[in-house]
């Protein structure tokens, strides 16, 4: 057998027992037949190196602290450090807790535009693919942890590069759940390939197939119809729960009637009562019984959509639907990641980042599946210039909503330009969307308000000592504590333990390991009203 010199293949082969290759193809056998299979990474990446014989958690950095006038709102979140390590940490703070995780992974075009193990990945390593599923895979198992169980979505944007790879790897991981791409024209001008120029890119969202979680968005000009059904599949007999009678009175709907039995026919489409109220019956001109339609119970819970009109000396019932439900298909400009991802960026920040996503597309994304949701908690572990944390504040802006983001990103340096990205591009574009900022036209730019957390990660080592540990990992870990109850304001500190309060909200940490201090901290929380959340 070859001799593998890619240090990405677990084993020579050529060097394993019989049993050993045994084994290994009683593995595979096992596997399914259908899905994804791929070369996993045994050799150890840095992030796991790091983190031999060491906890990670969260220090904060205090001098990049945003504050908003009003405490009571949830506090955004900026996590700077390796995305699987702030994962890790997020399994602790946030599990079960994120309705929405939206991100944008590197796309693996084989231009050195991503790293592996330390080392970017071009289109000549034969391992490119495997690489990138395994690199993936390790994050989204993690991830998956954090979404709430029936209601949480995952929005993942991919191009043609690894779309298919990636489909099956969501199969793999998320098995119960639906799986929809979404295709977003987000470049008209097209990327250039051997045959086709891609115009394209897809957005797969993965949600729970128990649960109701795409809403429906505007139309751009209102469809009036009549609710009677028409054409050749509108019958009676087809819908038998769609024919009864919608009640009006003075032109206006006051109530509807039960489903008709079979035997029942009305004489005429507008049926009078001795009440001055009229039933109107789904019989077309030529008094072909028709149908409704929405059924009985679906005309109710859309009655904001119904209207009567007099045409020819009847009464007709009108639908006008101003939402639709989202297709699969998005075409807009606003979507073009030049004009709204790269030059709305550039007129935040002078430094340029490579491929920023339109911030309407991203916006879009997240409205889609937050629909009913005023105070969801959106993450995004692939943060780069934050254009999730953007998305999440004009949204808020535009109905006084409650949803925080969590953004995780790296602190690499930027496409080779000396800035880096967590310090120099995320963190100063929130900033200046919050607070307000002059355009590079000289424009100013009124903030959208909002208050965020600047943390990073850093590992507590592990020693023998289990008492000194203890202590040591419960004063790194306050911040984590914080993190999870999401209460941060610090109201009193001893060297035994601190207090913090968030709106009704009290946390207790305490880090002895007598009870000598228990009865003063004891006497503080007594003074305190609302939720406690005591820690030792």
């Amino acid at each position: 057998m070859k001799k593998s010199k890619n240090k990405f293949m677990a084993k020579d082969y050529s060097q394993l027992s019989k049993e050993e290759l045994l084994k290994m193809v009683e593995k595979m056998e096992s596997r399914k037949k259908y899905g994804l299979i791929w070369d996993e990474e045994k050799v150890k990446e840095q992030f796991e190196k790091d983190a031999e014989n060491a906890l990670p958690v969260l220090k904060e950095i205090t001098t990049k602290e945003i504050t908003d006038k009003d405490s009571s709102k949830p506090v955004n979140i900026l996590i700077e450090g390796d995305n699987y390590h702030a994962l890790s940490v997020l399994n602790f703070t946030h599990q079960g807790k994120i309705d929405v995780i939206y991100i944008d992974p590197p796309y693996n075009t084989g231009a050195k535009d991503w790293k592996y193990n330390n080392d970017y990945v071009d289109v000549n390593d034969e391992f490119r693919h495997s690489k990138w599923l395994s690199f993936m895979a390790k994050r989204l198992r993690l991830a998956k942890n954090l979404l709430k169980t029936d209601s949480g979505v995952l929005i993942c944007t991919i191009d043609d590069n690894e779309h298919a790879a990636l489909g099956l790897l969501l199969q793999e991981l998320f098995p119960s759940y639906e799986i929809v791409g979404v295709v977003i024209v987000h470049n008209p001008a097209g990327v250039q390939g051997k045959n086709f120029s891609y115009t394209h890119e897809t957005a797969y969202f993965v949600y729970s197939q128990n649960s109701k979680c795409i809403g429906t968005t505007a139309r751009d000009k209102d469809l009036v119809s009549p609710l009677r059904d028409w054409g050749g599949t509108s019958e009676r007999k087809l819908a038998k729960t769609c024919f009864y009678p919608i009640i009006i009175k003075d032109e206006k709907i006051i109530g509807f009637g039960e489903v008709c039995p079979e035997n029942f026919h009305p004489k005429s489409l507008n049926v009078s009562q001795k009440d001055g109220s009229i039933y109107i019956y789904p019989i077309d001109k030529h008094g072909v019984e028709r149908k409704w339609v929405y059924s009985r119970t679906s005309a109710e819970k859309n009655l904001d959509q119904l209207s009567v009109k007099k045409i020819d000396n009847e009464y007709v019932i009108i639908r006008r639907k101003s939402a639709f439900t989202y297709r699969t298909v998005w075409e807009d400009k606003k979507y073009y990641a030049n004009i709204f991802g790269s030059k709305l960026l550039n007129d935040i920040i002078p430094d340029k980042f490579p491929f920023p996503k339109s911030l309407y597309a991203v916006e879009d994304c997240i409205k889609a599946v937050i629909h009913d949701k005023d105070n969801a908690v959106i993450l995004d572990f692939f943060a780069g210039s934050g254009t999730t944390g953007h998305a999440v504040l004009e949204l808020n802006s535009k109905d006084n909503g409650r949803r925080q983001f969590i953004l995780c990103t790296n602190n690499e340096d930027n496409n080779g330009s000396g800035t880096k990205i967590a310090s120099d591009i995320c963190y100063p574009r929130i900033e200046k969307v919050i607070k307000g900022y002059k355009s590079q036209k000289g424009q100013k730019v009124n903030g959208l308000g909002g208050s965020l957390k600047y943390f990073k990660t850093k590992f507590v080592k592990k020693n023998a000592n289990g008492d000194d540990f203890k202590t040591r990992i419960t004063n790194e870990c306050t911040e984590m504590l914080c993190l999870r109850e999401g209460v941060f304001d610090e109201v009193k500190k001893s060297d035994q333990y601190r207090i913090f309060q968030q709106g009704d909200k009290t946390l207790a940490v305490y880090y002895s390991l007598d009870r000598k201090s228990l009865p003063a901290l004891k006497k503080e929380l007594e003074k305190m009203t609302g939720e406690v959340y005591p820690f030792s």
